[in-house]
This record gives structure tokens, C-alpha cells and sequence, in this order.
């Protein structure tokens, strides 16, 4: 019979040496992050009203104002036989009132003008590519150097573009000339609001434990991210024309399918599938930050007066990284 130690080899792992090498605890009740805000926050920016609604709201808001009209002319007509001063001077109050509604609808509809601008500059530019049109392309270069004439970070371009577009022998080269030179610096910083949307959309959904305070912060921030990416390439759009914008790119992002993520777009800032071994809701906010990357990249398509070009679309997986890389970082230390 053999004395001293025994020495059993064991086929199993050897125990984890640090606290990050641990396996995650395994949770069954609780489903693995899937950006719930967001998608939610998209089917509610993308929903439509039905003609029946529209048509309900519509005969609603002409009756309030019909009858809210009424009234105020019979407070002000009473007023004014009882009392002329204060008639007179309720009457310049509501004349001011109409007079700044006016302001409000005028401005609405310029900003509205300004968008449909924009989509049209679009549309020339695809219809030059596609026919090879010079002329075409040069006119629609033109038309972007007077868009952009008062930017100051459009200055070198323009100064480029005028020394280099002459010597283009074709429409797409034309067309690469100015998104180059021109479009360059506003893709910049477009990509920096999409940036700041993402970071700021993953750590709200991770830090607010609310059930609709994250959905209502993801859809503020992502029309508040649509609005300035419009603004960034020249199409400053009013209330209105923002969530017109907003409608148009989730309809899209949701008639695609394009509202989901999965391990593979977040690998580049958690790498593998270490998104399992974090806590549920800080996963959830790095889903919900990534899909707004995704909203912001179908908005920086939808506003830009130039399609992209083969490879000069950003890429999604960057902008995660870029953005989102830090937040996590952050959390290990």
C-alpha cells in the first residue's frame, strides 16, 4: 500500500485567479440585452397615424381654434364697450400673439423649403453619376459651394474646389472632387453628434433604472441628434421638419430591420462575447448607445446633399468603437 500524497489529475479548468476571470453567474429569468429603449423609442418615432387619426386630429384642432378664436373676439368686443383701455390692449396682446404664430408658421415652412432643397441637390447628384452628366455635376457643385459660401470650415474646400474643378473630366470625378473637399469637414462633425448621441443614449439607459425614463431619453436624444446633423449640412430644420426627418429615418431603419444588434457589432469595444459577463443594464445601455450610432449613420445619409461614395460611408462599427470604447474602458477601471 503506497503512502504519502495522491496526486488526482482532474479534466476541469482550473479556478479563476481574479474576480475578471470569473464566469458570469448565470441569470435564466432575465433575457440578454437587446436595446429595448431604442427599438421602442423607434416604433414610436416611425408610427404613422392612421388617415382616420389624422383626419380626427385635424377637425379636432380646426374646431379648438375656430372656438378659441370666437371667444377671444367676444372677450375683446366685451371689453371694449365696458372698458376701451383694457379692450384696446387685449386686442394688441392677441395681435402680437397671431402676428408671432405667423413668425412660427413662416419659419416652419422655410425650414420645411430647406430639406426638400437638400433632397433635390441629392437627387441631381445620383442622376449626374448615373448619366455622366459634367454639366451636371458642375452645376450641382455650384449649387453647394452657394449653399456653404458663409461656413467658415467650408472656406479651404471651396478654395480647392475652384482651383481643381476645372481640371475634371467626368461627372464622378466632379462629384468625388466636391465630396472630398467640400462634404469632408461636415462629415466630421456630423459623426461627432452621432458620437455624442451614442454616449450619451448608453449612459443614461445604464444609469436610470425608470422603465420609460430610458425609452424617452433615447428618442430626446436621437431627434436632438437628427435635428443637428441636419443643421451640420445645411438643412436646419424646424420642429416640423425634424420629426418629419426622424419618421423618415426610423421607417427605414425599422422596414429594414436595421433596429437590432448583436455581439458581433459590439466586438470591437467589449471584444469576444465578454457582453454576457456584464451587468444587464450596463449591457443594455451599450446596445442602446450602438443603435443610436446605426440611427445616426441612416441620418448622416438622409441629410447629406451628396449620396456616399463607394467607401466613404461611415462606418458603424468605428463610430461604436469610437464612442462607446471609452464607457467601457472606464467601467474597468
Amino acid at each position: 500500500m503506497a503512502r504519502g500524497p495522491v496526486l488526482i489529475d482532474l479534466d476541469e479548468e482550473a479556478p479563476a485567479t481574479s474576480v475578471a476571470e470569473a464566469p458570469p453567474v448565470p441569470d435564466p429569468g432575465l433575457p440578454a440585452p437587446s436595446g429595448q429603449a431604442m427599438q421602442a423609442a423607434a416604433r414610436v418615432a416611425a408610427r404613422r397615424p392612421s388617415r382616420l387619426g389624422r383626419w380626427f386630429w385635424g377637425l379636432a384642432g380646426a374646431l379648438i381654434s375656430a372656438l378659441a378664436g370666437l371667444a377671444a373676439w367676444e372677450l375683446v368686443t366685451g371689453l371694449l364697450e365696458r372698458n376701451p383701455v383694457l379692450g384696446w390692449g387685449l386686442g394688441g396682446l392677441m395681435a402680437a400673439f397671431l402676428f408671432v404664430l405667423v413668425l412660427v408658421a413662416l419659419r416652419e415652412a422655410a425650414a420645411i423649403g430647406r430639406l426638400g432643397r437638400i433632397d433635390d441637390l441629392r437627387q441631381a447628384a445620383e442622376t449626374a453619376r448615373t448619366e455622366n452628366d459634367l454639366k451636371a455635376a458642375r452645376m450641382v457643385s455650384a449649387r453647394l459651394v452657394t449653399l456653404y459660401k458663409g461656413r467658415e470650415e467650408t472656406r479651404w474646400g471651396r478654395d480647392r474646389l475652384a482651383t481643381l474643378g476645372p481640371d475634371q473630366m467626368d461627372a464622378g470625378a466632379m462629384l468625388a472632387l466636391t465630396e472630398a473637399e467640400l462634404l469632408a469637414p461636415l462629415d466630421r462633425l456630423a459623426r461627432r453628434e452621432v458620437e455624442a448621441a451614442a454616449r450619451q443614449v448608453a449612459t443614461v439607459t445604464a444609469l436610470v433604472p425608470l422603465a420609460l425614463a430610458d425609452v424617452a431619453a433615447a428618442l430626446t436624444a436621437n431627434l436632438r441628434m437628427i435635428r443637428r446633423i441636419a443643421e451640420v449640412y445645411g438643412g436646419r430644420s424646424g420642429t416640423l421638419g425634424s420629426w418629419r426627418l426622424a419618421r423618415a429615418v426610423m421607417s427605414h431603419l425599422v422596414a429594414t430591420g436595421a433596429v437590432a444588434v448583436g455581439d458581433d457589432m459590439l466586438e470591437p469595444v467589449l471584444g469576444g462575447s465578454i457582453l454576457g459577463k456584464l451587468s444587464r443594464r450596463f449591457g443594455e445601455g451599450l446596445v442602446n448607445g450602438a443603435l443610436t450610432a446605426r440611427v445616426g449613420v441612416a441620418a448622416m445619409e438622409v441629410c447629406r446633399p451628396l449620396p456616399f461614395s463607394t467607401g466613404k460611408r461611415p462606418k458603424v462599427r468605428n463610430i461604436i468603437r469610437d464612442s462607446l470604447g471609452g464607457l467601457f474602458g472606464a467601467s474597468q477601471s
